[in-house]
């Protein structure tokens, strides 16, 4: 049996801000939890476009969180996202008898996986993520779980979530030059759909999306499993931007505005006479509160009507039990209820849902209120290294890799065929 560590420390790579958490464990399970983050410069809609400016901001991060925590940190995980994804269905046929048919094995399973994986990877890419949507074999399609069953060929439809090599190739130098190394990657909205995930969420047809500075990620499950991605390249960030070109004021001070004047909705409840003072040079400059308000009002809906459109190009409205949303923007008063308006389908805010997580960070006065939606990420990553831990020593994983296990599992599947 694998020994488990004592901690596991995460990194959350965005493009306003990087978050970090370590987490110590008593067994399987979360004792105690230690976070911090930082603004950042250095990525842009995913890409690394500052070297130097993130491997500083990552060594001052994580050097403060080892600080506190006493943990030496060597491995990481970590996430990539934006243009540095690409998704793929690959399929994949797999003849089992000459002829006749034969009783579906878990050997089979792993042969038809194997093979579409193969016939969907590129040079360009490198696979971070393989979900096998369904199984088909002679008579039936859209199965889950052919185990079993006698069939003449097995067809599989396995879903890739890939990452650009070249931008793969990026994070890990940026990693390695802050002085750590890349323990797992992860897709950043399917790690932080892992912290959401509740019993609800895995039945029928149930949207996340994760609304970032620059990007924002659609996330499709059916009954739980991953189906399709749709990445747009627009975020909070585009609310702020309109803020700053409009007032011709600094990036920082124009996100000061949106957070705490840019209500969205309608604006004519805000008095004309209502100013808010800005300090430009050596003056002071009044900003109507209503312009605030209509500017990030206009911009919001726009950015609802992407994802409106986004949504109905994969499904029907009407299919959806439920889109539950993340990211900062969606604090702006309104924002949620202008996007359940836009869209016509019940929008909830993403809750922690893992019961571990929800001990440790329980009473926790820095991620009471929403606070926490800044590191759902890393809580998402978190969630996904606890479930992947005790499969490290399960036998049933361990023996694929042992050969002699390995031929007599295989031995005892064709002994079931034929006896």
């Amino acid at each position: 049996m694998l020994k488990l560590d004592n901690y596991i420390c995460v990194l959350d790579i965005g493009s306003s801000k990087i978050s970090a958490c370590i987490a110590e464990l008593k067994g399987k399970r979360v004792s105690n939890i230690f976070f911090d983050s930082l603004t950042i410069k250095g990525v842009k809609k995913g890409i690394i476009v500052d070297s130097i400016d993130l491997v500083s901001s990552i060594t001052k991060l994580l050097k403060s969180l080892k600080a506190r925590s006493g943990k030496k940190i060597k491995l990481v995980h970590t996430n990539i996202s934006g243009d540095g994804i690409v998704t793929k269905h690959s399929r994949a046929i797999l003849p089992l008898a000459e002829r006749g048919n034969k009783v579906i094995s878990i050997f089979d399973i792993e042969r038809v996986n194997e093979q579409a994986r193969v016939l969907g990877s590129s040079l360009e890419e490198d696979i971070i993520h393989r979900i096998p949507l369904s199984y088909s074999i002679d008579s039936k399609s859209n199965i889950q779980n052919p185990i079993g069953l006698y069939s003449h060929k097995l067809e599989v439809d396995l879903y890739l979530v890939c990452g650009k090599l070249s931008s793969m190739q990026s994070l890990s130098r940026v990693i390695n030059q802050a002085g750590y190394e890349i323990k797992d990657l992860s897709f950043s909205g399917l790690a932080t759909s892992n912290a959401i995930m509740d019993k609800d969420f895995k039945q029928g047809l149930n949207l996340f999306c994760d609304i970032g500075s620059d990007i924002t990620e659609i996330l499709f499950f059916r009954d739980g499993v991953l189906s399709e991605i749709e990445i747009l390249p627009v975020g909070g960030g585009n609310l702020t931007e309109k803020l700053q070109e409009e007032f011709k004021i600094p990036f920082e001070l124009a996100e000061d505005i949106k957070r705490s004047y840019g209500v969205i909705g309608d604006a004519s409840h805000i008095g004309e006479d209502k100013e808010i003072l800005v300090k430009k040079t050596n003056l002071y400059k009044p900003i109507k509160q209503r312009a605030v308000s209509e500017i990030v009002t206009t911009c919001a809906r726009s950015i609802c009507s992407r994802i409106k459109e986004a949504v109905e190009k994969k499904v029907s409205p009407y299919e959806v039990n439920s889109l539950v949303v993340a990211g900062r923007t969606i604090l702006s008063e309104g924002f949620i209820e202008t996007l359940e308006g836009a869209i016509s389908i019940p929008v909830k805010l993403g809750r922690i849902s893992n019961p571990d997580l929800l001990s440790a960070i329980k009473g926790n006065s820095e991620l009471s209120g929403q606070k926490y939606l800044t590191y759902l990420t890393c809580f998402g990553m978190l969630s996904g290294a606890l479930r992947e831990k005790p499969a490290l020593s399960a036998p049933s994983q361990q023996s694929t890799k042992n050969p002699l296990v390995r031929a007599i599992k295989r031995f005892k599947e064709v002994y079931s065929e034929y006896f």
